[in-house]
């Protein structure tokens, strides 16, 4: 039987273990991508290595998250950004210049690397052909340092496209099929691999849409082979060199397959408040829209608002409707002032937002209470918008087009008869409008020793994980449900701002569970800790899931919490706590979940021995009215990990022999 595309570039790369799916792996990283809402820890721990110098082919620090300055903390980040990536060896794209994954993809990204990005949309990178795997920060810092990136081998899901998409149908319809059909849990694992005849109608901005939204799967990877598309489009940027051609064997091994006829596909969302929360639009249709926000990583290319500007030339939005546009990068915005689609969306009401992360992560353009919100992007959590209770829905440009016009949820398809608008035929360019003014290469080696870095009073380094107790004893500070998010442990928009001060940060964890008039979970967790008392967190299928900011797991470890014991947790947010000397633990049976509540005391006798050599510890009540066993699914790297107090201490050892 042949090989995947996936375990092809796996085993060109592979430098410890073999590829057989669930055993651990280490792998060779190519290239790194950090942004500023993470890349600010990132870099405050790849100094605290000592390496210097990055030892990857390319490193690239982008700011594209926390732009608006209220208070002097983003900036102090952007300049220390700035600054330690010049020293450090680092390409680093400067505000306004786009959003991460974007950007790479235009510039950087080649088929056939492996990147490793400090995002968890790291995957987009796979519309072109790359490995492009989402991690925590200081797994990020570690790749840069030259060390490998280590995980579980995974499952290769292939998926079969026949067929063509037909007009107002998008490739964001493709990714909101599969997520009706897997989920957003239980993938953990696996990696997604496209292929079959349906793949040749794609372009690289509409496989990158479907790989982006792969993060929502919960799955390593996802990946589209690199075919004459991968080629036309790297023509166009500019960079025919970085091409090659790669694909899966044509009777490569896969998994599990899945067949989809893309011809049988039709325009579809997903309703609030979950990105597996799917409906056919038919099924919505006439909603009241109060905002349409088009942008982020997912939906923000040159093809996907030149469709928009040519529906929208000579019409007006509905009065009624706030609507804004997000160019994914300067690159894209430059080429729309040039050939004139800018002016048409102005002229008919959009609100030009920067090339930036913006409203897909709480920053700025909430909607009014009870307003349905219509956005292009990729997570539609509860809250995320900055709104408590909104109502957001996932939608591709098209159907946002249709529902800004009429002021009610449209099916696209219903345009050419209620308004006689034919669907626009967007062709990709030629040549792209290339500016790249605003990535600055780092310094060379010599003049990077004596380069000033420039450290802010707003950030500060974070500190290292304490050794874990023989004897855990701890208590539960929160009992939660499914589907925790890290959005839910550790809130973005205004409070993004924070990421550089853990103690600051950490005074918000799990706020979305706070009581008015109650001590919160950071003020408890603090009196626990100066008691010598361990925090514990009991939680349902799927914790952590969404974004890979490891302040989810730094920001708790500054609080005392040391273990996690849930049905499900996600894998990077996994990883995470590993790192961070947070122990994740999964129940034996998952009915025990049931019989824990909020301020029982638990004790784990012999912790450091279950983790020297077992797979599972032994778990009671203080009361000693309870015990039951949990599962330590741990790499004996893993191990390694949590008994050198976290992945920094780790790093630190074996350098050192």
């Amino acid at each position: 039987m042949g090989t995947t595309l996936v375990h092809k570039i796996l085993q060109e790369h592979l430098v410890e273990g073999q590829l057989t799916p669930g055993t651990e792996i280490g792998i060779r990283i190519d290239q790194t991508l950090t942004q500023d809402a993470t890349g600010t820890t990132a870099f405050l721990l790849f100094e605290s290595m000592g390496v210097g110098r990055v030892r990857t082919d390319l490193s690239v620090s982008y700011v594209d998250h926390n732009m608006a300055g209220f208070g002097p903390e983003n900036h102090n980040d952007h300049l220390y950004l700035q600054t330690v990536a010049a020293k450090s060896g680092v390409y680093h794209s400067r505000p306004g210049n786009g959003i991460c994954h974007q950007v790479h993809l235009e510039r950087f990204g080649k088929p056939g690397a492996t990147l490793l990005g400090s995002d968890s949309h790291t995957p987009t990178g796979g519309g072109i052909g790359m490995l492009a795997i989402g991690a925590g920060g200081l797994d990020v810092a570690v790749a840069m340092g030259g060390g490998p990136f280590y995980l579980q081998c995974p499952k290769v899901l292939g998926v079969k496209l026949t067929g063509k998409l037909g007009d107002w149908v998008a490739a964001k319809d493709i990714i909101l099929k599969m997520l009706s059909e897997l989920t957003t849990k239980g993938n953990v694992g696996w990696a997604v691999e496209y292929f079959g005849p349906g793949i040749k109608s794609l372009t690289v901005p509409q496989r990158a849409t479907i790989t982006n939204m792969g993060a929502e799967l919960g799955v390593t990877t996802s990946i589209f082979p690199s075919d004459e598309q991968t080629r036309k489009f790297l023509t166009a940027q500019k960079r025919e060199g970085d091409y090659r051609p790669l694909t899966a064997d044509k009777d490569a091994a896969y998994d599990r397959v899945i067949a989809l006829d893309l011809s049988a596909l039709e325009p579809m969302t997903a309703c609030p408040s979950s990105p597996d929360c799917i409906k056919p639009i038919r099924e919505v249709a006439g909603k009241k829209v109060g905002q349409v926000v088009v942008g982020s990583c997912t939906n923000s290319s040159f093809t996907d608002l030149m469709m928009m500007a040519k529906v929208l030339k000579g019409r007006r939005i509905d009065p009624m409707v706030e609507f804004a546009v997000a160019p994914g990068s300067r690159e894209v915005l430059n080429m729309l002032a040039a050939n004139g689609a800018l002016a048409d969306l102005i002229a008919a009401g959009a609100r030009i937002l920067e090339s930036a992360c913006g409203p897909c992560i709480g920053q700025g353009f909430s909607p009014a209470d009870g307003t349905v919100t219509l956005r292009t992007f990729n997570r539609n959590f509860a809250g995320r918008s900055g709104t408590k209770n909104d109502q957001v829905y996932l939608v591709s440009p098209e159907t946002a087009v249709a529902s800004v016009l009429t002021g009610t949820i449209t099916d696209p398809r219903d345009l050419s008869q209620k308004m006689s608008v034919a669907y626009p035929q967007v062709k990709m360019p030629r040549e792209f409008q290339i500016d790249d003014s605003m990535i600055e290469p780092p310094l060379p080696a010599e003049q990077a020793q004596t380069a000033e870095v420039l450290r802010g009073r707003t950030i500060v380094v974070p500190e290292a994980p304490p050794g874990l107790p023989e004897r855990l004893v701890g208590q539960v500070l929160l009992k939660c449900g499914d589907k925790i998010t890290t959005d839910h442990i550790m809130p973005a928009g205004t409070y993004l701002k924070l990421r550089s001060n853990v103690p600051e940060y950490a005074k918000v964890v799990f706020n979305c569970f706070s009581e008015p008039g109650r001590p919160t979970f950071a003020e408890r967790a603090l009196g626990l800790k100066r008691q010598g008392v361990a925090g514990v967190i009991v939680a349902g299928e799927s914790y952590g899931q969404g974004s890979s900011r490891e302040h989810a797991a730094l920001c708790p470890m500054y609080l005392g919490v040391r273990a996690v014991l849930a049905r499900g947790i996600e894998r990077i947010h996994r990883a995470n706590l590993i790192n961070f000397c947070i122990v994740p633990i999964r129940f034996a049976d998952p009915a025990d979940y049931d019989r824990l509540q909020a301020n029982d005391e638990l004790v784990i006798e012999d912790l450091l021995g279950a983790i020297r050599g077992s797979d599972q510890v032994e778990i009671r009540k203080a009361d000693g009215s309870f015990a039951f066993t949990g599962k330590l699914e741990l790499s004996a790297r893993d191990r390694d990990i949590l008994l050198a107090a976290g992945l920094l201490n780790f790093t630190r050892q074996e350098s050192k022999k």
